[in-house]
C-alpha cells in the first residue's frame, strides 16, 4: 500500500489541487448568491426559485463532490510516507483550517435549506461577511503549506 501511494503521490498532489480549487470556487460563490438571493428576492417569487435552483446545483454537484474529493486526496497525500512532518506545527494549522471549511460548507448547506423552507433570516450583510471566511482560511492553509513552519 505504501508503494502504492508513492508512485501515485504526482497524480494524488494534482487531483488534491483540482478539488480544492473546484471546492474554493463554490464556498466563494455560494454566499454572494445567498446575499442576491436575500437582496432581491421573496419567498415563493420567481426570483426565488432560479436562486434555489442555482445554489441546489452549486452544492450538490460542484461543492459536495469537490469536498468530497479533496478531503479523500487529502488524506492520500497525508498517508504517503514522507509528505507530513508531524513535528512541525503546519500540518495542524491546515487542519484546523480545513476544518473550518468544512464547517463552513456546512453552515452554507444549512442557509440553503432555511431558503428552501421560505424561513432565511440570515441578512445579506452576514452573508457578505461570511463570505470572507474561505479566503481566510485558504490563506492560512496555502501558508501552512509552502511555509512550513
Amino acid at each position: 500500500m505504501i508503494d502504492f501511494l508513492i508512485s501515485l503521490y504526482p497524480w494524488t498532489k494534482a487531483f488534491h489541487i483540482i478539488s480544492v480549487i473546484s471546492w474554493m470556487a463554490g464556498l466563494l460563490y455560494l454566499p454572494r448568491l445567498f446575499v442576491h438571493h436575500t437582496e432581491q428576492s421573496t419567498p415563493g417569487d420567481s426570483k426565488d426559485e432560479v436562486f434555489q435552483l442555482m445554489e441546489r446545483k452549486l452544492l450538490r454537484l460542484i461543492m459536495n463532490p469537490a469536498m468530497v474529493a479533496t478531503w479523500v486526496f487529502g488524506l492520500m497525500l497525508v498517508l504517503t510516507p514522507g509528505i507530513v512532518d508531524w513535528t512541525s506545527i503546519w500540518p495542524y494549522t491546515k487542519a484546523a483550517a480545513v476544518l473550518g471549511m468544512t464547517w463552513f460548507h456546512h453552515w452554507l448547506g444549512y442557509r440553503r435549506k432555511d431558503f428552501v423552507a421560505g424561513a432565511n433570516v440570515t441578512s445579506s450583510k452576514t452573508y457578505r461577511l461570511m463570505n470572507e471566511v474561505p479566503t481566510v482560511l485558504m490563506i492560512i492553509i496555502v501558508i501552512s503549506v509552502v511555509v512550513r513552519f
